[in-house]
């Protein structure tokens, strides 16, 4: 059995500060040594948490892991992040990922308070667009940084939509990178507290055919009692932003200068690196158990 996760792995260097003006007579501080963060490392070191079972996503929410599925924690998660060449924001708490299937999803969670949904019969799908080239542009600089490549927004595959019953809201862009394709949709599930950031990241090819799973098993997220939707409360902290801010990454200047729009993977590449061995390890571990 494989989980086919198209990633690349890196080294990242860690250099150590010297202090300025310090005495000569001082010796200098050894570098820091480097961190090997390549997949395989990376994997040793996570905790896997095999379906079907519940994932805890922080004190806040669960989500139900189906068998064949697999999780892992927020500290876990943001170690994926970045073996998958991407900045790691602090607040991920959950990764998904099936067997035998070409896609993920990662749980992150922003407490910014409640997100009025008064936005939602007036968003404007080529205004945000631009926002979100605008954030990707700023973003690409920090990839540049990193030596990471760089993306390109080619436009919606799916215009941002909003469920008022279930108070999701939903978007998927379709991008570039090395001139390959590459699909996010995005997920928002509005709690009492803040929102739930979930990111479907899957080959291009087959998004249509892994919405249907990928809803499956988002089905089975709820917020814990008290952190819902519907039990807001006057006197609630309110967010400072609504549905808007939600798609271009907080809605205010300085998240859209430092890339807002983040999860433009590099890891739906073409090329489909040696993973299946690595990945097929995930569930071998199933059965030693």
């Amino acid at each position: 059995m494989k989980l086919r996760i198209f990633v690349v792995a890196t080294v990242v260097c860690v250099c150590a500060l010297i202090a300025v003006g310090q005495s000569k007579k001082k010796p200098k501080p050894s570098p820091s040594p480097t961190p090997d963060l390549s997949w395989s490392k990376v994997y040793e070191e996570i905790k896997w948490q095999k379906g079907p079972s519940v994932g805890d996503l922080g004190d806040t929410a669960q989500v139900k892991v189906p068998d064949g599925y697999v999780f892992a924690d927020a500290r876990d998660t943001r170690s994926i992040m970045e073996a998958n060449h991407n900045p790691t924001t602090g607040r991920e708490i959950g990764f998904v990922a099936a067997d035998g299937e070409n896609w993920f999803a990662v749980f992150e969670f922003s407490d910014v308070g409640y997100v009025k949904d008064d936005e939602k019969d007036s968003l404007d799908a080529d205004a945000l667009l631009s926002s979100i080239k605008d954030a990707t542009a700023a973003g690409n600089q920090e990839r540049m940084k990193r030596g990471w490549p760089t993306m390109t927004i080619v436009g919606w595959e799916t215009p941002p939509r909003y469920n008022e019953l279930t108070h999701n809201l939903e978007w998927a862009i379709r991008a570039q990178s090395e001139g390959e394709p590459v699909i996010n949709h995005n997920t928002r599930l509005l709690g009492r507290g803040g929102v739930m950031e979930v990111t479907l990241v899957v080959d291009p090819s087959l998004l249509q055919e892994t919405m249907p799973k990928f809803k499956a098993m988002l089905a089975g997220f709820d917020y814990n009692q008290g952190h819902k939707y519907a039990e807001f409360r006057a006197g609630d902290r309110t967010a400072a932003y609504g549905l808007t801010g939600l798609i271009v990454g907080g809605g205010t200047a300085a998240l859209v200068k430092t890339g807002a729009f983040k999860w433009i993977w590099k890891a739906l590449v073409a090329a489909a690196l040696a993973i299946g061995a690595l990945a097929k390890k995930i569930f071998s571990r199933r059965s030693d158990a």
